[in-house]
């Protein structure tokens, strides 16, 4: 990397792009770890803070992510999840060539506080199975899942069922349970700490909160699940069509299109401006280079 110290462009930021061109080019690929603040530092002759701003606007933009004593990544392919499949996220992450796994936080009986109730159609406080999970995709971790079962519903289940493995499978091969149909709702929110510790990301990070209620043939819910996915490895696609009320009487065929999730390269502000119109201040050799490197 070169750095044009006559330039306006903040060191940091000319660090970032440089850096930005490596993982879109592929010289960086998803998975390898991004040169350490110690050695952006040591090469490009910077302060580690311009280093360590560098790096952090990468991961802001969700290129790469942070693995605390381990170092900075590159970030694989945002995950999509449809608004109009109904899988588990076993399914879904095999779908999309990853190999899924989990960090089994809880699994046991509780009971039912008020929402829980009202969504799987209980009185409050009866008992439900609350199998509480971290979500992981080729190790990396995705969400954290609360998984709420009817125990009516489901005898034996905490003795026979393995919860690293997937839950879908297991009431299907078990109890002949497959969840047919299911509402779900998704908002935005910021991690709270204890999220963000399970997650490997900031607190106060962008992340997606999804509630889902699934049912089973009948009508009947049949599990209620609280989910927290990371906004940085996650997206939400849904495909929409025009009613027919809309569109008239003719059909429309929609031939299937890739979704391209793309960076857009934020705007900054130029920062190296004089201080007091008119009459610029001199400046110690400390904060000249501070300047120089856009602090």
């Amino acid at each position: 990397m070169i750095l044009d110290r006559n330039s306006a462009v903040p060191l940091y930021y000319q660090i970032h792009q440089q850096l930005l061109e490596q993982i879109q080019s592929g010289k960086l690929s998803p998975g390898r770890p991004i040169p350490s603040e110690h050695e952006i530092s040591s090469r490009l002759g910077v302060s580690r803070m311009t280093a360590r701003q560098a790096v952090k606007s990468l991961c802001d933009e969700g290129v790469a992510y942070s693995r605390p004593g381990l170092g900075t990544f590159v970030s694989g392919t945002k995950q999509e999840k449809t608004s109009t499949d109904l899988l588990s996220f076993t399914q879904e992450m095999r779908a999309r060539g990853c190999r899924p796994g989990s960090r089994v936080l809880s699994f046991g009986t509780m009971a039912a506080e008020a929402e829980v109730a009202h969504a799987l159609h209980l009185t409050p406080g009866a008992k439900v199975f609350c199998l509480r999970r971290v979500r992981l995709a080729d190790s990396v971790p995705m969400g954290v899942e609360n998984s709420f079962l009817p125990r009516t519903l489901y005898p034996g289940l905490l003795e026979s069922f393995d919860p690293r493995r997937s839950l879908y499978q297991a009431l299907a091969k078990r109890y002949g349970m497959r969840m047919m149909a299911a509402d779900e709702v998704v908002e935005a929110a910021l991690a709270n700490a204890e999220q963000a510790k399970l997650l490997g990301i900031k607190q106060n990070a962008p992340v997606f909160r999804l509630s889902r209620v699934s049912y089973a043939q009948n009508g009947q819910p049949v599990e209620f699940v609280r989910s927290t996915y990371r906004g940085d490895r996650w997206k939400i696609v849904s495909h929409l069509r025009a009613s027919q009320h809309a569109a008239g009487s003719r059909a429309v065929t929609r031939k299937p299109t890739a979704v391209i999730s793309r960076n857009e390269t934020l705007a900054f502000s130029d920062e190296n401006r004089s201080i007091g119109e008119g009459h610029p201040r001199k400046l110690s050799a400390s904060t000249k280079r501070k300047k120089e490197e856009g602090l």
